[in-house]
């Protein structure tokens, strides 16, 4: 049964607290009885200081169980997106009757340094988290010290490997897919309109060689500031640019409305777009858009989950819950080699068979970086339609 005390374990997974409040989900105890971060709080606390003192004396022992420490926002500005990671872990733990795996949460909101150095002191095998790729940057020194890998869930390929492992939808992935799609669908010469942004920048990147590898032509790739005029203006030039077959938007599906009618001022191109447009069904009623295509995870299962979700907690997840769903459901497949208080055996996350989950199948490659099933889908004036199945198998 669960205990109450703050120096012991707290079956609250989704409850904001400080850092040395511990929240720990026991699944005997449960049975018996987790990509747009939100914006600053303007009300939300100062941090403490960041010391080594802040460690408190750590959790009991407990030979039984596996130790697991999910490292996420619980309180400040990226509390609500932290806490849908932590819900969707208990329903992960639940659906699997993962008995043996105890997922002890910590709150990085002031401080994941601090975090990582209590969830080490407690005896935590394996780390899930951080959110932010700042945080990833600033545990993983920590965890790598101790010799526990991170899973994060950021999607920066930039703070992989050497132990960080990371889970985030990597945006050159939908780029990629989508490209490939439309090379096989006979398209030659590619544009494409990027914000000059850290995504833009990454898609940009991919898109060159997305389109070299699928033995295309780049006829021209055009940036812009986020303002409405410099996007118009961005889409103007591409338009002029020469003549294309395809071009690719890779921003919210809000600019991509405002850009797609003058894209197509010079003629009519394919429109591609990234995993953005996944979650943005007011696509669905703008006619510009209509037919354009975009690579994403698939969302068959994850609707299953939010339906779930909501009956539970009585309100819709945010997407990057089922990323916190996925890394308990992988953790607990190599838990069942993995012996009660031994190192996590960190070689069984690059198995080349991968793993499976809401967001589909997906293993990572020798840099720590999550490689995913994507599947292609058409906007239609009733919603997304999947023209090219995510594959279910490497």
């Amino acid at each position: 049964m669960a205990e109450t005390s703050a120096k012991r374990q707290i079956i609250a997974p989704a409850q904001q607290i400080k850092m040395r409040v511990l929240v720990t989900i026991a699944l005997g105890g449960l049975l018996a009885a987790c990509q747009v971060v939100p914006k600053a709080s303007p009300d939300a606390a100062p941090p403490p200081p960041k010391t080594d003192d802040m460690i408190g004396e750590g959790l009991p022992t407990d030979t039984d169980r596996h130790r697991v420490a999910l490292l996420v926002p619980q309180s400040g500005a990226n509390a609500d997106v932290g806490n849908s990671i932590a819900n969707a872990t208990t329903l992960a733990l639940l659906d699997s009757r993962a008995d043996k795996l105890r997922i002890t949460t910590y709150d990085t909101a002031n401080g994941a340094a601090a975090a990582a150095r209590q969830a080490i002191a407690d005896g935590n095998k394996l780390i899930l988290g951080p959110l932010l790729s700042e945080d990833v940057s600033a545990v993983a020194p920590i965890a790598r010290a101790a010799r526990i890998p991170v899973l994060s869930f950021s999607n920066d390929t930039s703070v992989a490997g050497n132990g960080v492992f990371i889970m985030g939808f990597v945006p050159g992935q939908s780029v990629e897919r989508v490209v490939k799609y439309s090379r096989a669908k006979g398209h030659q010469r590619f544009g494409a309109l990027v914000p000059k942004n850290i995504y833009g920048d990454r898609s940009a990147a991919a898109f060159r060689s997305a389109v070299q590898a699928a033995g295309g032509t780049l006829v021209s790739i055009e940036t812009y500031d986020r303002s409405a005029a410099a996007l118009t203006g961005a889409a103007r030039r591409l338009a002029n640019a020469g003549d294309m077959d395809a071009v690719l938007i890779a921003d919210i599906g809000g600019n991509a409305v405002r850009a797609v009618p003058v894209v197509k001022t010079s003629g009519d191109r394919q429109i591609l777009g990234t995993e953005m447009w996944n979650t943005d069904s007011s696509l669905a009623g703008a006619p510009a858009m209509r037919g354009a295509w975009f690579a994403s995870v698939s969302d068959g299962l994850y609707g299953q989950l939010a339906t779930k979700y909501r009956t539970r907690f009585g309100h819709a997840p945010y997407r990057l819950g089922s990323l916190g769903y996925d890394s308990v459901l992988l953790t607990v497949r190599i838990a069942r080699d993995w012996k009660p208080g031994t190192s996590f055996p960190a070689s069984r996350l690059v198995a080349s068979d991968g793993f499976g989950g809401i967001d589909g199948i997906f293993r990572f490659n020798d840099r720590g970086i999550a490689v995913r099933a994507l599947e292609v889908s058409e906007v239609g004036a009733g919603g997304f339609r999947v023209i090219d199945p995510a594959p279910t198998k490497w």
